[in-house]
């Protein structure tokens, strides 16, 4: 064989093994693609797990608004109003969320996971609507009457009565928005439409209306109106798409109701001992002008809980469904989201803790330097929350544990509370944040305990990270 024969064959060899690697690559190419889309249409194959999907996509668009707006128009109004009018208008929404918590009962938990049972009776649905809003509507009139006899017997309340009862104005709007409804039904989108379409209205509203600070009065009042206008929509949706019959229930069905509801109403009520109490009690002891400096802070801080709260708004009807079923698979669902929301809300935590000072000045300005304290104190309320939410409403109430997730809130609040005013009156508004930071560190620990000796093997199901 001469030499330009067999360089022509080592060529033809070189040409024939690059093809070949060629075809491995775009058919090893072609496999990872199949597989990224077996994986995508395994989220999707079925109604639940669309359902689920279209669930948390509409909540976390909801929450990325609620989170957006507040920090479009929270930097504007902090600085028009000041210190001392935020901090009055944040004291009044504090004094009034007592009675949004009154008017709730615990139905945004024991009615949603009573329509999610029978969401396919409509006769059956029909009945819990109607219980349901009988009573909401009762305690919204007895609301209305404490409100009213608190406000025109004291002092610090009656000289600005009028915001009090403007403030008001949410409460009835959370009472015609049934949020329970719809987490109930699985049909998020429509709680997302109608509260963006009112925070759209009021942040647009807020820059047209409010130029100084004398125009305090009207940011409760256009709260009230976006508020009203997204409840009286909702009932319109619910009559209209979900065909419900409102009729006047039996005296048995509304006892149902407020039993089913007593626990949790409880354990909520004693959670405002540990979150809105703090501003309120501070307000008694203080200024508006310290309340606005604590505000500011928990302000952000909540905005970044409501980041993490679609999550588990998506999934608490979800799980509730699963857990009546099979609680081995509620218990894997439930691990694999805590691993998830735990990693986030860790990060969100530190780079709030580490960045404080930015974020602070950013947001609120140079008038709240103080707040840069509070917020550091109480960057790490993020990651606990989500801990305990695991902890409790994702585990505790789908396997009606009830005892144990109202006695894990009821006895730190107590504690929360005696601390509270020694904290207040002395250490301000930096007492007040430690003692917030403390009591929830509490619930966590008090909770994961009473798993751990009473209900070992939800506690080890959940803390296990391996298959089973």
């Amino acid at each position: 064989m001469s030499e330009s024969e067999g360089e022509s064959e080592r060529s033809v060899g070189q040409e024939r093994q690059k093809r070949s690697i060629n075809l491995k690559g775009q058919k090893e190419s072609k496999l990872e693609n199949v597989g990224i889309l077996d994986k995508i249409k395994r989220l999707t194959n079925t109604e639940d797990k669309k359902r689920l999907l279209s669930n948390f996509v509409s909540l976390s668009v909801l929450q990325g608004a609620n989170y957006i707006l507040p920090l479009i128009t929270l930097p504007y109004l902090v600085r028009v109003l000041g210190p001392e009018r935020y901090g009055l208008i944040s004291f009044a929404q504090a004094f009034i969320q007592y009675f949004n918590i009154l008017t709730d009962y615990g139905f945004n938990l024991s009615a949603t996971r009573e329509v999610s049972i029978y969401r396919d009776d409509k006769e059956k649905v029909s009945e819990i609507f109607s219980s349901v809003m009988i009573i909401k509507f009762g305690l919204l009139i007895l609301s209305f009457i404490i409100m009213t006899v608190l406000v025109f017997s004291f002092g610090k309340f009656r000289q600005d009565w009028l915001i009090y009862f403007l403030t008001f104005g949410m409460v009835v709007g959370q009472v015609l928005f049934p949020v329970w409804f719809f987490q109930g039904m699985e049909r998020m989108k429509y709680i997302t439409y109608l509260n963006i379409t009112a925070r759209l209205i009021f942040t647009v509203a807020i820059f047209v209306f409010i130029h100084q600070a004398s125009d305090y009065i009207y940011v409760p009042f256009l709260n009230f109106m976006g508020s009203l206008l997204a409840g009286a929509l909702s009932l319109w949706i619910v009559f209209r798409n979900f065909n419900v019959n409102f009729k006047l229930p039996s005296m048995a069905d509304i006892k149902h109701q407020l039993r089913e509801g007593w626990y949790i109403f409880i354990s909520t009520m004693a959670i405002s001992l540990y979150t809105t109490s703090n501003t309120f009690i501070l307000g008694l002891f203080t200024n508006n002008t310290i309340v606005g400096y604590y505000s500011g802070a928990e302000k952000i801080i909540k905005a970044i809980q409501g980041l993490l709260s679609p999550v588990s708004q998506a999934i608490y009807p979800h799980i509730s469904k699963l857990a009546s079923g099979s609680k081995e698979k509620a218990i894997k669902f439930i691990r694999k989201i805590a691993l998830l929301v735990g990693g986030a809300s860790f990060i969100l935590s530190l780079v709030v803790f580490i960045f404080a000072d930015i974020i602070v000045k950013l947001l609120l300005g140079n008038q709240y330097q103080e707040s840069i304290v509070v917020l550091r104190i109480l960057a790490f309320i993020p990651f606990i929350v989500a801990l305990t939410n695991m902890f409790g409403a994702q585990l505790l109430l789908p396997f009606n544990i009830k005892r144990l997730f109202t006695l894990s809130i009821i006895i730190p609040s107590v504690l929360h509370i005696v601390l509270l005013f020694f904290a207040a009156s002395i250490f301000r508004e930096i007492g007040v944040s430690i003692v917030a930071v403390f009591t929830e560190s509490l619930i966590l620990v008090f909770r994961m305990s009473g798993l751990y000796l009473f209900h070992k093997d939800l506690f080890l199901g959940l803390v296990h990270y391996g298959e089973r």
